[in-house]
C-alpha cells in the first residue's frame, strides 16, 4: 500500500525530482555498512574527477588565452609550425591535424 502511495505521490514532480526522491528512498533502505563502502567508493571517484580536473586546469588557461590575446595564439602558432616544420609527418595526417 506503501509502494502505491509514493507511486502515486512522484507522479507530479519533475524528472530531476523523482530521480532525487528514488534515490534517497534506496539510500535510506541501505544497511550502514553498505551507505559506508558507498561513500568511500564516491570518494575516490570524486577525488580522482577533481584531480583530472585540476591537471586539466593548465590547458583550459592556455585555450582561454589563446581565444582572448592575439599575442598568444601568434606565439602558439609560432611554436607549432617550428615544431611541425622538424617532424617528418605525411601531408594527409598534417591536413588532419589542420597543421597545413
Amino acid at each position: 500500500m506503501e509502494s502505491m502511495q509514493s507511486q502515486t505521490s512522484l507522479a507530479g514532480l519533475t524528472l530531476k525530482e523523482r530521480l532525487k526522491t528514488s534515490f534517497d528512498q534506496r539510500w535510506t533502505r541501505l544497511e550502514p555498512h553498505h551507505q559506508e563502502q558507498a561513500k568511500k567508493i564516491w570518494g575516490v571517484i570524486t577525488y580522482k574527477w577533481r584531480w583530472q580536473l585540476a591537471m586539466n586546469i593548465p590547458y583550459l588557461a592556455i585555450f582561454a588565452l589563446d581565444r582572448t590575446i592575439p599575442s598568444v595564439h601568434r606565439f602558439d602558432m609560432a611554436i607549432l609550425a617550428s615544431v611541425t616544420s622538424r617532424l617528418p609527418l605525411p601531408q594527409f595526417i598534417s591536413s588532419w591535424l589542420g597543421l597545413g
